[in-house]
């Protein structure tokens, strides 16, 4: 029986207080002991808990009694950032019903929309809340009718709570009880679909199902359908939110089943779980995430690649989203060509390499896949700048496209109509929404989303401003490859593809950026920028000078200038046979900065 089961997940814009919310339902559940309970409890990561963001998706399983009847509720916390979207429509596709969340405070933002569309197109039952009703400048009233007005409801289906305080967070899961309807149960016999799945050096690959048919029991011969590779289920269990064993899953329950794989590629998200012997019909999985940019990583010693590829793999048993393959440069030698979900996506990667693994990185400027036409009809696709061709052989290039909503009040829209201009976006129609915000609307070149717009539209709107985004097809696009050059050698990793109108303020801004980053050498410094085989900008960067008089007191003159002669001489030699050694953190400060 299905009945006292309620599948449901939180959905909202970032920082809107999903994390906050679930801490707080577990707390009045008991799913939690109070000595146990801490901020972002289902937030594991180092990384997530430091930038206060849901990055992962957490499923957890609570119980909650109503009119003194028991039920069982599996929440789904999921990310609010543009980047993780898609760790949301995987969450939604394994729940009947949603809570939409929209801050007190804020009101709809646009990832609230984008989230909301994706609920919508699944069909799931929506129940809209109103948080931080404590918040000192909560507009509860006005946000009230602004969620009603957007859900076409009655105001008093929109219920308002303060996940810090805990007001309103137990009518809520009544709520969840009362509107979201239990798991329909099919006849087809085991069916399990893979939402997520981790990996433990001892255990394996653990994944994460929903039980959409019969029953798993620890012991049994399962079957991943579309790896159609078998294993044995070493143990079946639910999250509370630790992993607890259980004899069996049951339809309409969500859970995780050990494998004891650990071989990678095997375990897929979308993929249907069944039994060896009665197997089941695969269930509608997910579309396979595509990669919005694309950044090469290379170790800084080619002894560690071996080391690198391992990692690679293991962060990939836990972040589906991420696709590599291996790559050779000629001047950086052997690594890997990485797509992410966003310039996030990207440096949370970077950094858990860093901390989980200790490998030291080159990375290289991320950029979007471009299409080139050469003069001799050739098509092919370019992920890296350093492969773009800069011989005159390009007829034409085409590049992706976004289409972006933005939200904000009218007030800053002079401000980020001028910011849309220089992200050379073709601004269309705007909307004046009830709550009083701007609704604008505008096609750009997923290039220039990707040039640190997010934080520069925060930047123009002080803040208040939100922005959701989808990708759209190919147009022609009028770009060039900027080389960089440090002491008379090109740094492919420094290599990126700009816009033909903006090249020079770039090309000054990259030499000026690496002026201050690069440490001093020994020898003078050149700091240089190229494109079409013409240096565009130049900085020199003065070398380490020593007292070579220091010691002299007095005496002749000449003594001291054939010393100083000496000295430039040594200068000269270095100059000419000199190696610059790049600091591994310089290369991510300028991917930072870009």
């Amino acid at each position: 029986m299905t009945s006292h089961i309620r599948n449901f997940s939180i959905i909202a814009h970032i920082d809107h207080g999903k994390s906050t919310l679930a801490d707080r339902m577990l707390e009045l559940t008991g799913t939690i002991e109070p000595r146990r309970m801490q901020e972002q409890v289902l937030d594991k990561m180092d990384l997530e808990r430091e930038r206060g963001i849901t990055i992962k998706m957490a499923p957890v399983r609570m119980e909650w009694k109503k009119n003194g009847a028991p039920y069982v509720l599996n929440l789904i916390d999921t990310p609010g950032h543009v980047d993780f979207s898609y760790e949301v429509s995987r969450a939604l596709t394994a729940v009947e019903g949603v809570i939409l969340l929209v801050d007190a405070t804020q009101g709809v933002e646009a990832q609230t929309l984008s989230v909301l569309a994706v609920a919508k197109k699944l069909n799931r039952v929506i129940i809209p809340v109103v948080s931080k009703i404590d918040a000192p400048h909560a507009r509860t009233a006005e946000i009230t009718t602004e969620l009603a007005t957007l859900l076409g409801v009655e105001e008093s289906q929109v219920l308002g709570c303060s996940g810090r305080t805990g007001e309103g967070v137990s009518a809520l899961l009544d709520a969840v009880v009362e509107r979201v309807p239990p798991p329909g149960t099919a006849e087809t016999g085991a069916q399990g679909l893979i939402f997520d799945f981790g990996y433990s050096d001892h255990r394996g690959i653990i994944v994460y199902l929903r039980i959409f048919g019969g029953q798993f029991k620890k012991g049994d011969y399962l079957r991943f359908v579309a790896a159609e590779a078998d294993f044995i289920a070493l143990e079946v269990g639910v999250l509370t939110p630790q992993e607890t064993p259980r004899e069996s899953l049951e339809s309409g329950e969500i859970g995780y089943i050990v494998t004891g794989i650990k071989k990678p590629g095997i375990a897929s998200v979308g993929d249907t779980i069944t039994q060896s012997k009665r197997p089941a019909e695969a269930l509608h999985g997910y579309l396979a995430p595509t990669p919005v940019i694309w950044a090469s990583v290379y170790p800084a010693s080619q002894d560690d690649l071996t080391m690198l590829r391992q990692a690679l793999d293991k962060l990939k048993l836990s972040d589906s989203s991420l696709s590599y393959e291996e790559e050779s440069s000629g001047v950086m030698g052997r690594g890997f060509r990485c797509g992410f979900l966003g310039m996030l996506h990207l440096e949370i990667i970077v950094e858990r390499l860093r901390r989980e693994f200790n490998m030291e990185l080159v990375v290289t400027q991320p950029t979007t896949v471009y299409e080139i036409t050469r003069t001799d009809g050739g098509v092919e696709e370019i992920y890296s700048p350093a492969r773009f061709p800069d011989d005159g052989t390009v007829k034409s290039v085409r590049e992706k496209w976004a289409s972006v909503t933005i939200l904000t009040p009218p007030s800053y829209i002079g401000g980020i109509s001028q910011l849309l201009y220089d992200h050379e976006a073709e601004v269309g129609n705007t909307e004046t929404l009830p709550d009083g915000k701007t609704e604008l609307h505008a096609l750009m070149p997923l290039r220039e989303l990707m040039r640190g717009f997010f934080d520069r539209l925060k930047s123009a709107s002080s803040g208040f401003a939100s922005l959701s985004y989808e990708i759209l097809g190919l147009r022609e696009a009028h770009v060039v490859r900027l080389d960089v050059l440090v002491a008379e050698e090109v740094v492919p990793a420094f290599s990126r593809i700009v816009s033909e109108r903006r090249i020079n303020v770039e090309a000054e801004a990259m030499v000026e950026r690496l002026e201050k980053l690069l440490p001093r050498q020994m020898f003078e410094l050149k700091i240089q920028a190229k494109t079409g085989g013409r240096i565009i900008a130049s900085r020199r960067k003065s070398a380490m000078k020593k007292d070579v008089t220091q010691h002299m007191y007095g005496g002749d003159i000449t003594r001291k200038m054939k010393l100083r002669e000496k000295q430039k001489k040594g200068k000269k030699k270095m100059l000419a046979r000199g190696k610059v050694d790049i600091p591994h953190d310089v290369f991510l400060k300028v991917v930072r900065e870009s």
